[in-house]
């Protein structure tokens, strides 16, 4: 079997390897979803020497089974034939998947259950994070919606995203704790009081949704009025109030963070257009008003601390949209790929699958892509919707 032939390898292959197969190794095996981003950088970073760097990628592959095993030595046979060969290793490259076509997906508009046969499986895998019937009936989420504000543009639509919102996180077995038009210093209160919650003990999640007019790295209050404004909320408080340090009832468990509004004024593309787009405007404060139904918001996906994971609503500098009927593009994407989706993936794909949503999206002259960054999960979750 590839782990155990990995483990008879083991002296040998901690004392040939070179530091840059060790990352490269790394690269093939992040890109064929072995490990994740947080796993990664625990081996590049926590690892002092080359030979740490080593042991820790082969007993981590390793300790994942025969598939993550198979996949790291025919990667090896690839990158190091002789090395591969020194090491007298002789597991076969894993056939190589058909090609993919790509297809129209049907978009789901109710949540698609996951099965038992699915449930049963991932919860006795190691690399998941824990859910038993009894946590998910503690899971308990906020949402902070900013709609109207005392000097910048009301967010038209974002009664639609709270809706949205609501019904998506209701449906996944969260209680969801609402709010409405808070200034910076209530939003940071209610991150407080929410730390405290007493089903955060129970629970194995929590998602924390916050939706705003905003800028680079903060959040901005109903009654900010410029860029001498007191009222801004600086986004690093999420993960200061939600973490070990301050909320260990969240210990271990993952955090997953949305936050929809802006991160700055530059627009997602340069493009020569006669046409305005109808229907999209901006929650960038120093933005002007509507043009149509769409305003801008800004998207990104945040991982750090540890297991946490966020979805910003745009790269840094750059704005988001929200129709003013409809809500924002980032929101109306997390329903349709989390309805559709949720029952058979885990949160880093469904915000992959996220992301992927727009490389379609285009509306006359408009663009806007989200990001990864600051990832921690260790491990894999599941919401496992419908158990």
């Amino acid at each position: 079997m590839a782990a155990k032939e990995l483990a008879s390898v083991r002296t040998r292959f901690v004392e040939k390897v070179s530091k840059d197969m060790i990352s490269q190794l790394l690269d093939d095996l992040l890109e064929d979803r072995v490990f994740n981003d947080g796993e990664k950088d625990s081996i590049l970073e926590e690892k002092p020497s080359r030979a740490d760097k080593a042991r820790a990628l082969l007993d981590r592959v390793k300790n994942k089974g025969d598939e993550a095993s198979r996949k790291m030595i025919a990667h090896l046979k690839e990158r190091d034939p002789t090395l591969y060969s020194e090491l007298g290793l002789s597991c076969s490259q894993p056939p190589q998947p058909a090609a993919q076509v790509k297809m129209e997906t049907e978009w789901s508009s109710t949540l698609v259950h996951a099965t038992d046969a699915f449930w049963n499986e991932k919860r006795k895998d190691p690399n998941i994070y824990p859910v038993e019937e009894k946590s998910i009936g503690n899971r308990v989420a906020l949402l902070i919606t900013n709609i109207k504000f005392a000097h910048l543009s009301d967010r038209n639509g974002a009664e639609q995203d709270e809706k949205n919102m609501e019904k998506l996180l209701s449906n996944l077995k969260y209680e969801v704790v609402k709010h409405r038009n808070f200034t910076a210093k209530e939003i940071d209160d209610a991150l407080i009081q929410f730390s405290r919650h007493p089903k955060l003990s129970g629970t194995d999640s929590v998602v924390v949704v916050v939706m705003s007019h905003g800028k680079l790295g903060a959040v901005l209050g109903v009654n900010f009025e410029n860029e001498m404004s007191a009222d801004v909320f600086p986004i690093d408080n999420i993960y200061k109030h939600l973490g070990s340090a301050k909320c260990p009832a969240l210990l271990n468990k993952p955090k997953i963070i949305v936050i929809q509004a802006c991160r700055g004024g530059q627009k997602g593309a340069v493009l020569v257009s006669d046409n305005a787009s109808q229907g999209l405007v901006c929650d960038d404060a120093s933005q002007p008003g509507a043009e149509g139904n769409m305003e801008e918001d800004t998207l990104r996906c945040v991982h750090r601390e540890k297991d946490f994971i966020s979805l910003l609503s745009s790269t840094p500098d750059t704005v988001s949209y929200r129709h003013t009927y409809l809500g924002s593009v980032l929101i109306q994407y997390i329903v349709e790929v989390f309805n559709t989706f949720a029952s058979q993936d885990d949160i880093e794909e469904l915000f992959r699958k996220v992301m992927q949503r727009f490389e379609d999206f285009i509306d006359g002259n408009i663009r806007q892509m989200p990001t990864k960054d600051r990832c921690t999960l260790t491990k894999r979750f599941y919401f496992f919707p419908g158990h």
